[in-house]
């Protein structure tokens, strides 16, 4: 592509979970010669389906979605793995003249899309270790805070359940003597040749958390516990990644017995209700967002899309 030739549209749609990122990705897909492309670190891998709102098979069939179901569960998914293949995608794309059309669960792998990645320190075995057994000394919570005095910024980007993402920003902090945030906005080689265009929906926070409230009681329906029953019994490693993501680690204490199927219900609620706050604020800082009040299957939002992008995508 030279600099006279127009660079063609990407779409990103950005919204907490549960606000109809899907919905609305496949609508436009459909209205603009598009394809989808999840950028959702839980979704990349395979089996691990009802708990982290795949596109239905139905769904898949009415446009061509990428990055789903793409990985072993003892595989890593990295913010770098995904830029590689999201970049693979796109240059298919282009050569087809198709739009992509990406849903945007996970903010951080958007941006090392569009901005790049800075260069991050290597791995120190020595310091995992010791943030393990710190970590087991003193109790939940204790890795988070200790980000937190490092780099608040990151910190409420990540759950406090999470310990492997704990673990690696406490460890670039230590190697870098600086913070995550100041790491990542060093040595960074953005996407080019492509015409960025953002939507984002922001449902009312009180009826986004009745439908989180209502979908986890609908994802169990379907057969939730069932597939990380499944899951537990085809001899995947304790420490798979995907057994941390959120409802799965519930589930699977209460099917080992440690907690009962309501409370890890609740659980799973409130830990989404969680997830779905530090989205919103993470999308908050992204620039150039055309916001959209409502839900991404919403008919009056789907036409506000529409319109919106037709202008924009008008020759």
């Amino acid at each position: 592509m030279t600099a006279s030739e127009p660079q063609p549209p990407l779409v990103a749609i950005v919204g907490p979970t549960a606000s109809g990122k899907s919905a609305l990705g496949i609508f436009l897909a459909r209205e603009a010669d598009g394809e989808v492309i999840a950028c959702d670190s839980t979704q990349l891998y395979r089996g691990f389906d009802i708990g982290t709102a795949k596109p239905t098979p139905a769904e898949r069939a009415k446009v061509p979605h990428h990055l789903l179901d793409i990985l072993d569960p003892a595989q890593e998914s990295t913010a770098g793995g995904f830029r590689e293949r999201a970049i693979d995608v796109l240059n298919d794309l282009r050569t087809r003249s198709r739009l992509p059309v990406f849903t945007v669960g996970t903010g951080l792998y958007l941006r090392a899309l569009l901005e790049g990645l800075a260069d991050l320190p290597l791995r120190s075995e020595e310091i995992r270790g010791r943030l393990r057994a710190s970590a087991l000394e003193h109790g939940p919570g204790h890795l988070h805070e200790m980000l937190t005095r490092l780099d608040g910024a990151a910190a409420a980007q990540i759950s406090p359940a999470d310990e492997q993402k704990l673990i690696r920003a406490i460890e670039i902090c230590l190697l870098a003597q600086k913070p995550l945030s100041e790491v990542h906005r060093g040595g960074r080689t953005p996407l080019t040749g492509w015409r960025i265009l953002k939507i984002g929906l922001q449902p009312n926070r009180e009826t986004l958390y009745q439908r989180v409230h209502a979908r986890t009681d609908a994802m169990l329906q379907a057969g939730w516990l069932e597939e990380v029953e499944r899951l537990m019994a085809c001899g995947l490693p304790e420490d798979a990644k995907p057994f941390n993501f959120i409802g799965y680690r519930e589930l699977r204490s209460h099917l080992r017995g440690e907690i009962s199927l309501e409370a890890a219900r609740r659980a799973i609620q409130q830990g989404t209700r969680q997830y779905a706050k530090r989205q919103l604020t993470w999308f908050r800082r992204e620039q150039n967002v055309h916001w959209l009040a409502g839900f991404g299957d919403d008919a009056a939002v789907q036409d506000s899309a529409r319109r919106w992008l037709a202008t924009l995508l008008a020759p």
